[in-house]
């Protein structure tokens, strides 16, 4: 059974710093390329971040500099690391995994999601 399970979601302030956190089973994770995706109330999900096999990263223009995404092959986890949050940051927050060459591509796997809360 394939599982994608999001952690670390909450209620910050603006300004402050939160650490998601997605443990993956059921297949083979390091030939996956790993992504988080974001829904705000009454939008599209949206990209925020994702990085390869290989480690290679890229970023949605709204987070770059403040999010930074990470993965441990051994622990079959990738984090999401956010500072400086802002409200606009405030979604449900959803793991993917990829086995296709472009994140245009709907990911193979999706996680349920984890609430992060921006408050200002």
């Amino acid at each position: 059974q394939v599982l994608l399970v999001e952690s670390g979601g909450g209620l910050v302030q603006a300004g402050g710093s939160l650490t998601l956190s997605c443990a993956a089973s059921g297949f083979t994770f390091s030939s996956y390329a790993m992504g988080w995706f974001r829904q705000a109330p009454g939008k599209e999900r949206e990209f925020v971040a994702a990085i390869s096999w290989s480690g290679n990263t890229n970023y949605a223009d709204s987070v770059k500099g403040r999010f930074t995404i990470s993965r441990d092959n051994a622990k079959n986890t990738i984090y999401l690391q956010m500072n400086s949050l802002k409200p606009e940051d405030t979604a449900v927050y959803y793991c993917a995994a990829s086995n296709r060459y472009v994140w245009s591509i709907p990911p193979r796997y999706w996680g349920q999601g984890t609430q992060v809360t921006v408050s200002s």
